[in-house]
């Protein structure tokens, strides 16, 4: 049995916990959230849409079947913290190559343990997200509610650009591409770009902060807008990229992408109470009238009352009437506010990106 330092989670608005240490010794912060997913805990950890975020899992066994070297969105861990109610010590899967706690520690990650993460999960839905610390050195309150001062807020945080890539890379698995695609990375998963790839596509992916000129000058038949963590309306270097490309390829978007596609089509967003993230997210498709069960994370929606009278709403979130899709034929764009790549998570909208092939087809 190994053992574990005491831990404490802070809360901004005063509210504790204490705790067993999960992961390394230390101290971090951001803002405390809760997915409600049962599975796919490395593949939450390692999105870039967690930058920031100390993730709370709902399901109260976390590790049950390891760690492994292929279920993972990016190389790195992105979400500040993890705080879970037990750490399952004997992790059971064919594919397991390590543990939660060993994976945690290579990757220096601090979160914390034995504590009620369901009472934490209906505060913060009753309260909202907010910042929080974690640390198994200082447990002063008045210091903790110090330091938890200078902890960010989300809302007006650009994380895109903290998270993208730096350099321009192009991926391609076939000798002769049908597609030729540019995806803007604004903390873009893995699994994205493998399912493009697996359309005999050429994807270059650029950084955040990548130009229309650049774009237009690689001559793509397609353009993506990738998923990634932060307050949209602080993207404004994206946005107004997005304006000038708007028309002149078919466009699709992803979570942050559809977000910014939305401002750049003159919408607007707002900062949801505490979010949607999981992997059991109910979607009603406008179009079909079908049901869709759905992964997501976005503490940030598209504002309905916003919408200019050419843009078309295609999806909605059943639990609260947010937008979940929406698509402008006067440009060809569309986009969607859930993650259709399900990395965890059902597999129900993967059409999503036949879409985007049909659009590309009918504009060779």
């Amino acid at each position: 049995m190994r053992k574990h330092q005491k831990a404490i989670l802070y809360l901004e608005d005063g509210l504790f916990f204490k705790g067993k240490s999960l992961g390394v010794l230390g101290e971090t912060s951001g803002e405390v959230c809760f997915n409600t997913g049962m599975t796919g805990y490395q593949e939450i950890l390692t999105d870039p849409s967690y930058a920031k975020q100390m993730i709370v899992m709902c399901s109260p066994h976390i590790g049950n079947y390891g760690t492994n070297d292929s279920d993972v969105e990016s190389s790195n861990v992105y979400a500040s913290g993890l705080i879970i109610k037990n750490e399952s010590l004997s992790p059971s899967n064919w594919r397991s190559s390590s543990s939660l706690e060993e994976f945690l520690k290579s990757k220096k990650v601090v979160g914390i343990q034995d504590i009620d993460t369901r009472a934490l999960t209906i505060h913060i839905r009753n309260n909202g997200a907010m910042k929080g610390i974690i640390s198994t050195d200082d447990f002063d309150i008045d210091s903790l509610a110090k330091k938890i001062q200078n902890v960010p807020s989300m809302e007006g945080l650009d994380l895109a650009k903290e998270v993208s890539r730096k350099e321009k890379t192009t991926l391609c698995n076939v000798d002769n591409p049908k597609y030729k695609i540019a995806a803007i990375d604004y903390g873009m998963k893995n699994n994205i770009y493998d399912i493009l790839l697996e359309n005999d596509s050429e994807v270059t992916i650029f950084p955040a902060s990548v130009s229309s000129e650049e774009i237009l000058n690689y001559n793509p038949d397609g353009i993506f807008l990738s998923n990634g963590p932060g307050d949209p309306a602080a993207v404004s270097y994206g946005i107004e990229t997005v304006k000038k490309l708007l028309g002149e390829k078919p466009m699709f978007g992803i979570c942050l992408g559809h977000q910014i596609l939305a401002l750049a089509l003159e919408a607007k967003t707002f900062k949801m109470k505490f979010g949607h993230r999981g992997i059991n997210q109910p979607v009603k498709n406008l179009k079909t009238n079908k049901i869709e069960i759905t992964s997501q994370n976005h503490g940030f929606a598209v504002s309905d009352d916003s919408l200019a009278s050419n843009i078309t709403v295609t999806h909605t979130h059943l639990n609260d009437d947010t937008i979940a899709g929406i698509a402008c034929e006067d440009v060809q764009a569309y986009s969607v506010q859930y993650h259709p790549e399900a990395s965890p998570g059902p597999h129900d909208s993967r059409y999503v990106f036949d879409n985007f092939f049909k659009m590309m087809d009918s504009n060779a």
